[in-house]
């Protein structure tokens, strides 16, 4: 069974370089990857906040949080 890997982000640049970086380097053989735009899927904040997610981009492993770099707070999307 594979785990669950999300990476949220808000599209700013920032992001899309973690997105390319990140996303790309999880092995997909033990990681079902769902990438989550939160500039244009606002409805997933609660979710990301929920998660422990403060800023994006974030890769959330299972119940882990992992904060990559900084490119806007959860608080500025929404």
């Amino acid at each position: 069974m594979r785990a669950k890997a999300v990476f949220y982000h808000a599209g700013c640049p920032v992001c899309q370089s973690a997105e390319q970086s990140v996303v790309a380097a999880l092995d997909r053989s033990r990681y079902d990857v769902e990438v989550v735009h939160l500039g244009t899927d606002k409805a997933r904040l609660p979710e990301a906040r929920r998660l422990g997610v403060q800023s994006v981009p974030a890769l959330v492993l299972g119940t882990q949080v992992f904060h990559v770099n900084f490119g806007a707070a959860l608080g500025d999307l929404g």
